[in-house]
């Protein structure tokens, strides 16, 4: 099995954490486009149209299968995606929303879903929660915390000041949906902030369980080939994955 990741930078590595941690594939193929990061500021159309152009990278590839790493992308472009691909494409906001009803049994729980400012205009994680009877929601836009991530800063005073400025007026959540693969990265910080006993629910632990429902697993890899590929500065790229996976 050949998976390619989609994400607009490095926040999608989180998802080939947890993509490895289960030994799901033998190869996967990583690419950001990093020379465009973020995508979450950006118009509807021109997030369609990276997109498509990342299916037309990963043609080259013959793989089994496409994540959208991006949940950006993953709310906006994932029908157009899935008409250019020869292979199935699989977005992490439809993934979210699944681990979301398998972790909370009681449907009165309050969530808080954070994304980008793009992902939480589309409104697509209330419409599927909303779906699955979850109706006591608030979502906030947390832009800020993709180029914090990308510049590496997980932690310190920059962190703590933009948790502050996003925060300060939002009770202890129940649960929260980390709707950006950039956020598992602060999710300590996150944690931190609010209350040991807040669930966070994250794109790679919720697509390794999509993937499993969907699809048959019964080989797994023990030693996965990794590629890393970027639009922008590919070699850094590679430096920050093969550090924060330990490949």
């Amino acid at each position: 099995m050949k998976v390619g990741v989609f994400d607009s930078g490095i926040g999608g590595l989180t998802v080939v954490k947890s993509l490895l941690e289960h030994k799901l594939f033998e190869e996967i193929i990583y690419f950001g486009d990093t020379a465009r990061v973020p995508y979450g500021i950006k118009d509807k159309t021109t997030i369609i149209r990276y997109a498509i152009e990342a299916v037309e990278f990963f043609k080259n590839f013959e793989l089994d299968l496409i994540i959208v790493a991006c949940n950006t992308v993953s709310a906006h472009a994932l029908t157009e995606m899935r008409e250019a691909s020869t292979c199935p494409v699989i977005g992490v906001v439809e993934a979210g929303i699944l681990a979301t009803a398998n972790a909370l049994k009681d449907k009165t729980l309050n969530i808080l879903i954070l994304g980008t400012k793009a992902t939480i205009s589309s409104k697509a994680y209330e419409i599927g929660l909303n779906e699955e009877g979850f109706h006591n929601l608030q979502a906030k836009a947390t832009g800020l915390f993709v180029p914090l991530v990308e510049e590496e800063i997980y932690n310190g005073e920059i962190l703590e000041a933009t948790l502050k400025h996003y925060f300060k007026e939002i009770k202890n959540p129940n649960a929260i949906i980390l709707g950006c693969t950039h956020f598992p990265l602060i999710s300590d910080a996150i944690q931190n902030y609010f209350s040991s006993d807040t669930i966070l629910i994250h794109s790679g632990d919720a697509i390794v369980e999509h993937l499993q429902k969907s699809f048959d697993f019964s080989i797994k890899y023990n030693k996965t080939k990794l590629e890393f590929f970027a639009s922008e500065n590919p070699e850094a790229l590679k430096a920050v994955g093969k550090k924060w996976l330990q490949v």
